[in-house]
């Protein structure tokens, strides 16, 4: 469960370093945890709502949980602070956490799976 929890986080910090430094041409601290913030409390509040611990690697009940609540409510708190929820962010945003959170479930279920069959 804690490996599970480190791979999201990695994700949802990755993906927000990739879109800051997109937009500023800067990796400075202070812009990318300012960017970052919204979607790792996101994340944090997706794990508590989604029960996560009970299946940490369902991609669907679990995986999808994540992403919807982290992409949702990350926009929220963006929007709350006065930062950007561009239509594009948000198809962005919410495209590339869906190939990252709910991805790499996807192929550690298939792999937890195949090497439970040998």
């Amino acid at each position: 469960m804690f490996l599970a929890l480190v791979i999201d986080l990695v994700l949802v910090v990755l993906f927000t370093v990739v879109g800051h430094y997109t937009h500023a041409h800067s990796l400075d601290l202070e812009g990318i945890v300012s960017t970052a913030w919204p979607f790792v409390t996101a994340l944090v509040a997706a794990w508590i709502l989604a029960a996560v611990w009970d299946r940490p690697l369902s991609p669907l009940k679990t995986g999808t949980a994540v992403w919807a609540i982290t992409v949702l409510l990350g926009m929220v708190i963006r929007a709350v602070t006065g930062e950007g929820t561009a239509g594009a962010f948000i198809v962005v945003a919410a495209s590339l956490n869906l190939l990252t959170l709910v991805g790499w479930r996807v192929i550690a279920s298939a792999t937890t799976r195949r090497g439970s069959r040998r």
